[in-house]
């Protein structure tokens, strides 16, 4: 069935009879989707002067400081820095960080997204990098477009 399928882990659904257009156009969304959600590179990632994240190493680094995150924490941060400047649901980072089953468990994402706050940001109670889409999800910063004006 869809929902199994779904379930399952496919990103769409087709069922015979489909036209070539709308097959031609859910895959171009899937593509997109993808382009999106292409990893960071390996090297260490400096957000800005108080903050590198380096995934390969698995150190995240706070004004000089290297910062011990719960092995959740890190899967967490990555999925919101990996999509950085866009808009990560409630459901969406549930699913990704804790699995499926927990897509209604918002209390979980807010419990660790203050964890990580406390941890990264300089004032966790006016956060600069994960930032509130409120009654959505969470957006860390688009650190990308601040670099590509530095340069």
């Amino acid at each position: 069935s869809k929902v199994m399928g779904l379930e399952l882990g496919a990103d769409d659904y087709v069922t015979k009879p489909f036209s070539p257009r709308e097959l031609a156009s859910r895959i171009k969304a899937v593509l997109r989707r993808a382009e999106m959600a292409a990893p960071v590179e390996k090297t260490a990632i400096v957000i800005d002067e108080d903050l590198t994240i380096d995934f390969q190493r698995h150190e995240v680094i706070v004004r000089g400081e290297r910062v011990k995150l719960r092995p959740t924490e890190y899967r967490l941060l990555y999925h919101l820095v990996n999509n950085a400047g866009w808009v990560m649901t409630h459901e969406m980072l549930l699913a990704k960080v804790w699995g499926h089953e927990y897509r209604d468990e918002s209390h979980l994402l807010r419990l660790y997204i203050t964890y990580l706050r406390q941890k990264i940001e300089p004032d966790p109670s006016h956060p600069k990098y994960i930032l509130t889409e409120r009654g959505v999800g969470y957006r860390f910063v688009d650190f990308r477009k601040s670099q590509a004006k530095g340069d």
